[in-house]
């Protein structure tokens, strides 16, 4: 249990507690003395709660920007070759690769990796902080995809 709910829920019976203290039928000495002292114990224990809740970090991400312009004769060049490769290489899917099912394989294709070739290079950080899983899946698939490119 998170601790900020543990002291969330100290507050509300502190605040339970002066409401029952405020009313008029209970006959209590002090009463001021206790709907202030009350009142106050369960702001403070929103406030510590408040304190004690999980901080959330912000994950940033640098994307690559080309700021040279590329000569059309290069560009179209490295499209012949990237067509040839495709032609002779067999395209496998992502989802050949053990662990990943269609779902997961859109997702990935969704981050840019689209071939089984691609994960193989992916580093397991990275993909899982971009899929927001752990690290451990996402290097069994890498190591499955390794093992796919390997063979052909």
């Amino acid at each position: 249990m998170r601790p900020d709910y543990a002291l969330y829920g100290v507050a509300v019976i502190f605040f339970i507690i002066t409401a029952i203290v405020s009313i008029p039928s209970v006959d209590l000495a002090f009463r001021e003395l206790w709907i202030i002292s009350t009142a106050i114990a369960g702001l403070f224990f929103v406030g510590l709660g408040y304190t004690h809740r999980p901080k959330t970090k912000a994950i940033e991400t640098e994307v690559p920007q080309i700021t040279q312009a590329v000569p059309a004769a290069v560009v179209e060049t490295e499209e012949k070759k990237v067509e040839t490769v495709a032609e002779t290489a067999p395209k496998m899917e992502l989802t050949e690769v053990k662990g990943i099912g269609a779902k997961r394989a859109e997702q990935l294709k969704t981050i840019g990796i689209t071939s089984v070739k691609e994960l193989a290079k992916a580093s397991a950080d990275e993909l899982a902080i971009k899929l927001k899983i752990s690290p451990k899946i996402t290097a069994k698939w890498i190591e499955n995809a390794k093992k796919l490119t390997e063979g052909t």
